[in-house]
């Protein structure tokens, strides 16, 4: 069974579609299967590999308010074992039209479970900067929530409404939700980027990351090519963190199902 990821934050502009992009890219070089999922009305991730939300006629929106089921969503991307289910032109109704539905916080967990994609390692989610109905099902689905976060004040900030959440989904729809906090758009030479980090490190202990994402110009370049950092630019710094961050990832998830089997 896939390893679900829903990579979220209500704050945007923290690097959340790049983590997803980079970290998937990162696992296909370690030699797993990875399935993305752009869940993001604005589309950036599939911007990033090459497919237009206007073009995209099986799509996440599709998935989530039509019933469509999600094996027949996958996309291919220009990179083998790196697959997709890109964002459709209506995934912004996704907020009003799925509240009104009975259950509809599990609507993408039993589309994920129906589905069957037991070929694939991990699933990432690309979730929108809200905390509304299509993130609830991110988490809803989700064995883990990645939330990428800036050493910033109001970046960390906004992680109080993460903790809400996850205590909400915990409580109603996924009492098994975990979740890590990474670093991202780090600047070590900036006092309060180290100090705000410290503070994070010591509120949140195992909760974060060891791994960190500094700045790094080409991280934000390689999006916009459409090609993944692990590609790009495989010896620059952004893609040395991710490939940090996914044996980080590799490793945690070992030890969480090795938990579950004694």
């Amino acid at each position: 069974m896939a390893y679900v990821i829903a990579v979220s934050n209500e704050k945007g502009g923290v690097a959340k579609t790049t983590t997803t992009f980079s970290l998937g890219a990162s696992l296909v070089d370690m030699g797993k299967r990875v399935l993305l999922i752009d869940l993001d009305p604005q589309a950036n991730l599939s911007l990033a590999n090459s497919i237009e939300p206007a073009n995209a006629t099986r799509n996440s929106s599709q998935v989530l308010l039509e019933g469509m089921p999600a094996r027949d969503a996958i996309h291919n991307t220009n990179m083998d074992n790196l697959l997709i289910i890109p964002c459709g032109a209506r995934m912004s109704d996704a907020e009003h039209f799925l509240p009104v539905r009975i259950n509809y916080q599990f609507i993408l967990r039993e589309a994920l479970q129906q589905a069957n994609l037991a070929e694939f390692d991990y699933i990432i989610m690309d979730c929108p900067p809200s905390m509304g109905a299509i993130t609830v099902n991110a988490l809803t689905a989700a064995d883990l929530l990645i939330i990428p976060t800036q050493s910033e004040y109001f970046s960390a900030y906004a992680l109080r409404d993460m903790m809400v959440m996850i205590r909400r989904v915990r409580k109603e729809t996924n009492s098994d939700l975990a979740y890590r906090i990474l670093i991202t758009l780090l600047d070590q030479r900036n006092r309060t980027h180290r100090a705000i980090r410290e503070q994070l490190q010591q509120t949140f202990g195992a909760g974060l990351f060891s791994s960190v994402i500094e700045i790094d110009t080409r991280l934000r370049e390689s999006p916009i090519i459409g090609v993944p950092i692990s590609q790009y630019r495989p010896k620059s710094r952004g893609a040395q963190q991710y490939r940090v961050l996914a044996e980080e990832l590799m490793e945690y998830v070992r030890q969480q199902k090795d938990s579950q089997s004694t």
